[in-house]
């Protein structure tokens, strides 16, 4: 086995971080996946990477690492000019869900846009149903705004 296929054991205990997707570490960020039933709640990694590309003005995007690990994804539409910041996408692999690294990359996250001209609060939407990230944000402080876009319920947390 070579070291790249080798997975470092993370624990509940791992320092999450958030870090710049390199050429050093995009093959093990494109290999993270969610679990086949919430993949019509998030796009894949590449998807949102080649997005990011395409709005390199606002798009602000990190892999989520426990430790020296690879665990998630996310990604920021950072609009300092409106100011707006809306959490597009937030992913964690399978492997690595229920060890509370999703919400401590929000945290790191949240202090990351405290940082920015002009933020209040940070927005995000979902896909309503079963097994959708809805209550996950709920618990993090979001409410709903009523509000839809395209088929997704656009919630809101104060910063």
């Amino acid at each position: 086995m070579t070291e790249e296929t080798l997975s470092p054991a993370v624990s509940k205990d791992s320092m999450v971080s958030l870090r710049e997707v390199t050429r050093e570490n995009l093959g093990a960020v494109l290999r993270l996946k969610v679990a086949p039933e919430q993949e019509k709640f998030v796009a894949n990694n590449a998807v949102s990477i080649a997005q990011a590309h395409f709005y390199p003005e606002t798009a602000w995007f990190r892999a989520i690492y426990a430790d020296e690990t690879p665990v998630g994804f996310m990604m920021l539409s950072d609009d300092a000019a409106k100011p707006e910041y809306f959490l597009w996408r937030l992913m964690l692999d399978a492997r690595y869900q229920k060890f509370g690294f999703a919400a401590r990359a929000m945290d790191l996250l949240f202090d990351y846009v405290r940082t920015r001209p002009g933020a209040k609060e940070i927005l995000v939407s979902c896909v309503p149903g079963e097994g959708s990230p809805f209550g996950f944000y709920e618990k993090l402080g979001f409410s709903d705004t009523g509000e839809m876009e395209e088929d997704e319920v656009v919630m809101r947390r104060d910063l």
